[in-house]
């Protein structure tokens, strides 16, 4: 499992830019918005009030200060998982205490980190930088989604600087001591048997006659009528498979059409409403999607069922760890932060 599930981030910074390893503190270290009366989104100007209104360094840990333009930005990374949420004057100073609890939290497991060698720190660096730059459309975009949190290039190949140590410090001192015994995992399973159901799935084979959304009319009766010639080909006997292969544009022609199993919600809603109206061995009319046009034939039903303790381990040993790994770094700030010169210049 990656180190980003359960570390202490510095900022989130994958929310907006998709490059830094991430993750949010545990409830403990950063507690849910009280309601608000509106469901108007939070304004960047503000977030921007919110860090206009601190002094300029805000907290210290160490002697190492926390300034307020670190949490406008922590708090504009906040306000991005936090659509839909009004600030209101009580969920302000709540956005603030979080990003300083945060930004407290993670200068603790970054001086802890410095601490420890890690090799090839600035290629680690760079890499992750390429590897955020790639996911944007161009140079252009990239610049301007590090701009809307404040940050130039250099401040963000600090901050990434930042999260591997922290991540390298979390995996090498709390993580690798986390286990989950196979009992503890028995024991989760036998306690939640509801939780580990599999609700009906269908395995059926279909022929595509694949039409863009885009087409015109007249494209689209044309693949309207070839699928019609499908459905009666099939009526009169024609195997399906071979007629996958030949006709449909679907990838799963290949296989003869054949899409394996699949369950409620898994596919485009008149595909699966005619899916799960047939009998094994029935076949469709035609259906129409916005892919174009399907000729389905259901293979196999089953009904609801368990899903087996050895199936349903590896997921459970996995929510598990992330427990023990959330717990295990909550612990370790909170006697790190009893030894730890922590000053707070703000109410």
């Amino acid at each position: 499992m990656m180190v980003s599930r359960y570390a202490v981030s510095f900022f989130s910074l994958s929310l907006m830019l998709s490059l830094s390893p991430v993750v949010s503190l545990m409830a403990a270290e950063t507690p849910s918005l009280p309601a608000a009366v509106s469901t108007a989104a939070p304004t960047a100007a503000t977030v921007t009030a919110i860090a206009a209104s601190l002094p300029a360094v805000v907290a210290r840990v160490n002697g190492v200060a926390i300034s307020a333009a670190d949490v406008q930005r922590a708090n504009k990374v906040i306000q991005s998982s936090r659509q839909g949420v009004a600030l209101t004057a009580e969920t302000q100073k709540e956005l603030e205490r979080q990003a300083i609890n945060q930004l407290i939290s993670a200068e603790i497991l970054y001086q802890a980190g410095q601490k420890l060698e890690l090799k090839d720190l600035d290629k680690q660096i760079e890499a992750k930088l390429v590897e955020g730059k790639a996911k944007f459309a161009n140079e252009k975009d990239f610049v301007k989604a590090i701009n809307e949190l404040d940050m130039s290039e250099a401040d963000l190949r600090e901050y990434t600087k930042k999260d591997l140590v922290i991540s390298n410090f979390v995996e090498t001192n709390i993580v690798s001591k986390v286990t989950v015994t196979e009992a503890e995992a028995r024991a989760f399973y036998d306690q939640n048997v509801d939780k580990f159901k599999r609700g009906e799935t269908l395995r059926a084979s279909h022929i595509l006659i694949g039409v863009d959304a885009k087409a015109t009319v007249e494209e689209k009766a044309k693949a309207r009528a070839k699928a019609d010639k499908v459905r009666k080909d099939l009526a009169g006997g024609a195997d399906f498979a071979t007629l996958a292969k030949e006709q449909s544009t679907c990838p799963s022609s290949k296989q003869g059409g054949d899409l394996g199993y699949f369950g409620k919600g898994q596919m485009v809603a008149p595909f699966e409403i005619a899916a799960f109206n047939l009998k094994p061995g029935e076949l469709s009319d035609v259906v129409e999607t916005k892919f174009g046009y399907h000729v389905i034939k259901l293979l196999e039903k089953k009904g609801e069922e368990a899903i087996p303790f050895t199936t349903a381990r590896s997921r459970i040993e996995e929510y598990l760890k992330n427990q023990k790994n959330g717990n295990a770094v909550g612990e370790y700030l909170s006697e790190a932060r009893k030894t730890a010169k922590v000053e707070l210049f703000v109410k």
